[in-house]
Formats: structure tokens, C-alpha cells, sequence
């Protein structure tokens, strides 16, 4: 399994108005998202993995990758493609005891040492931010900005997506720094139409 893709969409149902994330989500594959995190640390287990069958199957559909947010007994259960840890999480090379060649692992990384840690631990990619200043990532301090995501992407091999406030009008500068793409959670669920602001992302960063 390849990462191959540039648009890696997060889900946060709270940040829908009136729709469930299921349909949200297949806008966002109707508009060439080709990879789902499905991240809603505060649900129940059984509550979470009938979501995540949901999420399987949509995503099967649109071809597309599905990853799910640190439980990666879940990610197997649903037969997702890969898991995506935190810093609070299990270290990847434990993780990756455990699932083998299964699973993807991406990793999140808000440092230079982060992401240098997550390659060596054996993760496939990492996320890195919050770039820009966002009011989801604030409890991560101030933000790392270009000119660390420059210099991460310069120093590990893996894939690193930028994240972190994010808009359309930044994707020029964040793809100058050598990112691989963008991870995105506000800009594509908030917006009015998801689907079309999606194929905007898809073309800014093509």
C-alpha cells in the first residue's frame, strides 16, 4: 500500500450543520478526496466501530483509503487501510508489531524531533502543525509555521502532510516547503458545499 494521495481529509462531526458525517464525507469523495481519517476520539467503542463500518464502505466505493485515529484494533476489525497515531498513542514500532504489514501507520508530529521519532519508529507518514494558527489545534501552543514544515520536510524521507489551518489561499506556500499534501478538517466540512470546495483543493494542489 502506497500513499498515494495528497488531500487527507479528518472528520469531526461537530463540525457539521445538519448532516450527518457519513453524507458529508461522501461529498467529500464525490469531490476526489481519496483519503478519510475518521477521528472521534469521544465515541464509544461499539458506537465507533458501527461507524466505522459505515466509513469502510463508502469509502470502498469511492476508492478511496480510510484510516482510523489511534485504534487500530478497529482498523483491522473494519479491514481499514491504515491507523493514524498521536503522541499519546502507542509508539508506531509497537503498533507495528502488532498489525505487521496490514495497516498504514501515520503518525502526528508537531517537531522536527516528533517527526524524525515517527520515521525511525517505522510510521509511513506523518502530519505536521498546526502550520497556521486554528482554533482545534490550540492546545499544541503556538503554531510551527513554514519554515519548520520546511525543514522537516527536508530532513525525513516519509510523506509529510501539513496541518493546521490550512485554507485554499495557503496551499501555494505550504506546497513550496516540499510538503507531500495537505491535511484538512474545517475547510472541507464547514464549507457550504463540500464537494465543490474539495475539487478546489484537489486543484490547487494538482
Amino acid at each position: 500500500m502506497n500513499i498515494n494521495f495528497s488531500l487527507y481529509l479528518i472528520t469531526d462531526r461537530k463540525q457539521l450543520s445538519g448532516q450527518t458525517l457519513t453524507v458529508a464525507v461522501k461529498a467529500a469523495l464525490k469531490g476526489g478526496v481519496k483519503a478519510v481519517q475518521l477521528r472521534e476520539k469521544d465515541m464509544e467503542t461499539r458506537d465507533l466501530l458501527k461507524l466505522a463500518y459505515k466509513m469502510r464502505k463508502v469509502t470502498a466505493e469511492y476508492r478511496a483509503q480510510l484510516f482510523i485515529n489511534d485504534r487500530f484494533d478497529i482498523a483491522l476489525a473494519v479491514g481499514a487501510d491504515g491507523v493514524h497515531l498521536t503522541q499519546n498513542s502507542m509508539p508506531a514500532g509497537a503498533v507495528r508489531r502488532v498489525v505487521k504489514n496490514k495497516l498504514l501507520i501515520g503518525v502526528s508530529t508537531h517537531s522536527l524531533k516528533e517527526a524524525k521519532d515517527a520515521e525511525k519508529e517505522g510510521a509511513d507518514f506523518i502530519t505536521m502543525g498546526p502550520v497556521y494558527s486554528t482554533p482545534s489545534k490550540m492546545k499544541y501552543g503556538v503554531p510551527v509555521g513554514l519554515g519548520t514544515l520546511e525543514k522537516v520536510c527536508g530532513k525525513i524521507k516519509i510523506p509529510v502532510f501539513a496541518l493546521g489551518g490550512v485554507k485554499s489561499n495557503r496551499i501555494g506556500k505550504v506546497m513550496e516547503t516540499g510538503a507531500h499534501g495537505i491535511a484538512i478538517i474545517s475547510e472541507i466540512l464547514r464549507a457550504g458545499n463540500i464537494r465543490k470546495k474539495t475539487e478546489e483543493l484537489k486543484n490547487l494542489l494538482n
